[in-house]
């Protein structure tokens, strides 16, 4: 755990970029000289490392100190429906190894050999230059619920009741071992990692296989009490023939697999291959769009509690989908009366496919590096 300070000057580097200490003492309100043991004290750990000297003004140039790529290494795994994947990242979130593992539905034995196996590879490679702080496991809370829904044996999806895969891998690592929603961490990558980090407040879509969501206030990522906070995917809509529904099951990636399957055709492009979505350029549209409604309902709800900055809507697809989403959820919303509240700024969300694992590889970062007011983790 580092020290308030520590994480205040890290955080302000992270958001704002290189920057020198004088600058860094003026938006804190710390001393010069308490800015100065702490900068030294970062780039003594391998932290921060000094930039180019900035000339031209009166005095001695200033030298600015930016992140250090390698000051630090994450794990980030992602347990989904129909896929895992473990990444190692550094300190400024840039992906340095990437495994993925497919299947129907996720079983916990098979999904634990995946991961040891990846890890123990990982961490031969690295050597001595080993200087991982951290795993973050993101996954669907109670997982098991939705054996139905994606095709898999209600046996064995029974097993993740008992299956703790926090303690499995906290056993074999050196390292803390964090834990959460995978909606919420990826809300939590773009915060620490994507092009909407500078945004103080904002609403999160992610659309995977089960659309799911996270909330920042106040630049913070905000759980709620039992971690369920920015469970967007259980707000309540109406679909199109006007019944009551909830968000997840109109905004969802499964959805567009059942079209799909009501039309004789295999969706396990979507889940298996980079590019499968190009297979079905002609039959998306329809799903788009009702993906748009439901989202301009749920997006009006949140605005009308949280006045938020932005809403940033992301998934598991290329970006040209989720520009095509972005840009009927814009048309869509202005179907529906907004009296009272400021009109929503839908914002497209940066990091996609990754954002899950990238989030958990985000939670020790969080938790040892970063101040975040609102985040308690489960470690």
């Amino acid at each position: 755990m580092r020290a308030y300070n520590e994480r205040l000057v890290l955080s302000l580097v992270r958001r704002n970029g290189p920057l020198p200490k004088m600058i860094i003492a003026q938006m804190t309100g710390l001393s010069a000289q308490t800015v100065s043991v702490i900068m030294r004290s970062l780039e003594a750990d391998g932290l921060l490392v000094k930039s180019e000297p900035v000339r031209g003004k009166v005095g001695q140039p200033s030298v600015p100190l930016s992140l250090n790529p390698d000051g630090a290494l994450f794990l980030g795994l992602k347990i989904g429906r129909r896929s895992s994947e473990l990444i190692l990242v550094d300190f400024l979130g840039q992906v340095k190894k990437r495994t993925v593992h497919t299947y129907p539905f996720p079983e916990p034995k098979d999904i634990e050999k995946f991961t040891l196996k990846s890890i123990k590879e990982f961490e031969a490679d690295l050597g001595e230059t080993n200087k991982i702080s951290g795993l973050g496991i993101a996954m669907p809370f109670e997982l098991w619920n939705w054996a139905e829904a994606i095709g898999a044996s209600i046996d064995k999806m029974e097993s993740w009741k008992t299956y703790d895969i926090q303690k499995v891998l906290r056993s074999y690592c050196s390292y803390p071992v964090y834990l959460q929603n995978d909606a919420t961490a990826a809300c939590g990558a773009e915060l620490a990692f994507g092009t909407n980090q500078n945004k103080r407040d904002f609403a999160y879509f992610y659309i995977g296989t089960f659309i799911g969501g996270g909330l920042v206030i106040n630049g913070s990522l905000f759980i709620g009490k039992n971690g369920n906070a920015g469970a967007l995917g259980s707000m309540l809509i109406s679909d199109k023939n006007g019944n009551t529904t909830q968000l997840i099951n109109e905004a969802s990636i499964i959805t567009f697999e059942r079209q799909l399957q009501e039309a004789h055709e295999d969706p396990s492009p979507l889940w298996n291959r980079e590019n499968g979505w190009q297979d079905f350029n002609e039959k998306i549209t329809p799903w788009v769009e009702r993906v748009a409604n439901g989202l301009a309902q749920a997006i009006i709800s949140t605005t009308a509690l949280l006045d938020q900055e932005a809403t940033v809507i992301d998934g598991a697809f290329p970006e040209q989908v989720r520009s095509k989403i972005v840009d009927a959820t814009r048309q869509a919303i202005k179907k529906y009366s907004q009296h009272g509240i400021e009109q929503p700024v839908i914002s497209e969300g940066s990091l996609g496919t990754i954002a899950r694992a990238l989030g958990g590889a985000s939670l020790p970062l969080f938790d040892h590096y970063l101040v975040d007011q609102n985040l308690s983790l489960n470690q």
